[in-house]
């Protein structure tokens, strides 16, 4: 895989943690659709949906406060990665069952940041 410059992958680690936490407020705002897209489902959604906001957000507030405090960031932006190839694989193993207008979204939202992820992380 290619090896990023070090500034491009802060800049990356950056920009990642920054759309963790604006999805995570955005959820956290309105949990109900970004659940129901996903799982199609009313009941539990507003649980579900602000549980992911709050992972989101502590993920991207962890990163953004590494990078202040000049902390190692890798460790943040691989758990955000992981979060998202957990999440890709949940989604896999429901795809029958998940609403067709929103499954193949949700599974390049999460497969592309992972492999964000990876990129930047193997870089910091």
């Amino acid at each position: 895989m290619m090896r990023l410059s070090s500034g491009t992958a802060r800049w990356g680690a950056k920009a990642l943690a920054g759309i963790r936490i604006g999805v995570g407020a955005a959820a956290m705002a309105a949990p109900v659709p970004l659940s129901r897209a996903w799982t199609g489902e009313d009941r539990g959604a507003a649980v579900l949906g602000r549980a992911l906001a709050g992972r989101d957000m502590a993920l991207g507030l962890g990163a953004i406060l590494a990078m202040r405090h000049d902390a190692p960031v890798r460790g943040w932006v691989e758990a955000g990665g992981l979060a998202d190839a957990i999440d890709l694989a949940a989604t896999l193993l429901a795809w029958r069952s998940l609403p067709r207008a929103s499954r193949w979204g949700v599974a390049a939202v999460t497969a592309g940041g992972a492999v964000a992820a990876r990129l930047v992380s193997m870089s910091l």
